[in-house]
């Protein structure tokens, strides 16, 4: 697991007056998800997708939410979802369709979470709605800023490739607190 500042490093490619690069597949990747964050966090439509979610959701207990999460899983394959529909329709998750598109294949799915680990913004369908159960959430967001997951090369069934995810705590720009979390997943081939 690479530490925060070795992260940051690999990105801005210094540190201390050293020049340093990434050397394996992994740190390929991270560099890569880290630099697309930034970009991500200049966008407004995400901050508004958060706190909408956030604002909707922050009432709601374990049960409420896996009702959700139920809700969502029903509604994968049906033609007027009513819950999948309010979080894809997004501007937010437009946008998030817009950088995996222009990924040019690097990126399979972007995943933002609010505070409770439920999805806010997608770039395409998830298999549930609750990731709140994950390491993608848990290792994220109840960590605070700055945390930083990655999750092994596995076969993801809704982006439909073998991928790596890389999550990172969202951190509100002007309150300066942690309001949710995002997940990249890579393709493990665009990254050797």
């Amino acid at each position: 697991m690479l530490t925060v500042l070795r992260a940051f490093t690999l990105i801005f490619g210094f540190v201390g007056g050293a020049a340093f690069a990434a050397n394996t597949a992994e740190e390929n990747a991270l560099v890569y998800v880290l630099k697309q964050i930034v970009n991500l966090e200049h966008e407004g439509t995400i901050w508004a997708a958060l706190a909408k979610s956030n604002y909707r959701n922050m009432n709601l207990d374990e049960r409420e939410i896996l009702s959700q999460d139920e809700l969502w899983r029903a509604e994968i394959g049906t033609s007027d979802p009513e819950l999948i529909g309010l979080i894809s329709a997004t501007a937010a998750s437009a946008y998030l369709r817009t950088v995996v598109a222009e990924s040019e294949g690097r990126i399979t799915e972007i995943i933002v979470m609010d505070a409770t680990g439920s999805n806010a913004a997608i770039s395409n369908v998830t298999t549930d709605y609750w990731q709140g159960d994950e390491a993608k959430f848990l290792e994220t967001f109840p960590k605070g800023a700055w945390a930083i997951h990655q999750g092994e090369i596995e076969f993801d069934e809704s982006a439909n490739t073998y991928q790596r995810q890389i999550s990172v705590t969202l951190v509100d720009p002007i309150m300066r607190t942690p309001v949710g979390a995002v997940t990249f997943g890579v393709d493990a081939a665009a990254f050797p």
